[in-house]
């Protein structure tokens, strides 16, 4: 017995393959949604006057060696370990939630050791970044760093 190709066939192969279509299109726009929190910079075309001045601060920051790692203690609270750092250096930094689901929070740092510094605040478990500015000797240091 011949089976014979017919219209419910076709309708069925079309109904699929758009469906399939439908269902990728949907997921890959909830990723996208999800894991951009927002706006780059406010003003791209002053952004864009700016940005040969942002190069040489990158350059001079990247001169100094500087080198800072952020991770997180069992406590919640946030460590910073310095590489190339002077001495006395002052660290601020500030928390913030990559979609935006928790407030931003401030972070002071007290030294723990020669090249180690702890926040006297502590962040909820979750995804956070983190932005330091690390001043020594008149220099400004300036990094981010993801915390999962």
């Amino acid at each position: 017995m011949t089976r014979h190709f017919t219209g419910r066939h076709m309708a069925a192969i079309l109904v699929a393959g758009f469906g399939i279509v439908v269902a990728v299109n949907f997921t890959m726009a909830r990723y996208a949604v999800s894991t951009f929190g927002g706006i780059v910079v406010e003003n791209s075309y002053v952004a864009s006057q700016n940005y040969n001045g942002w190069l040489d601060k990158a350059q001079a920051q990247e001169a100094l060696g500087w080198e800072a790692g952020v991770t997180r203690r069992a406590d919640n609270r946030i460590v910073v370990d310095t590489g190339n750092i002077p001495a006395g250096a002052h660290i601020i930094g500030a928390a913030r939630h990559p979609l935006g689901r928790e407030a931003d929070r401030t972070l002071t740092f007290t030294p723990a050791s020669d090249h180690r510094q702890i926040s006297a605040e502590t962040l909820k478990p979750g995804r956070w970044t983190v932005r330091l500015r690390i001043t020594a000797d008149g220099k400004v240091w300036r990094g981010e760093s993801a915390l999962r």
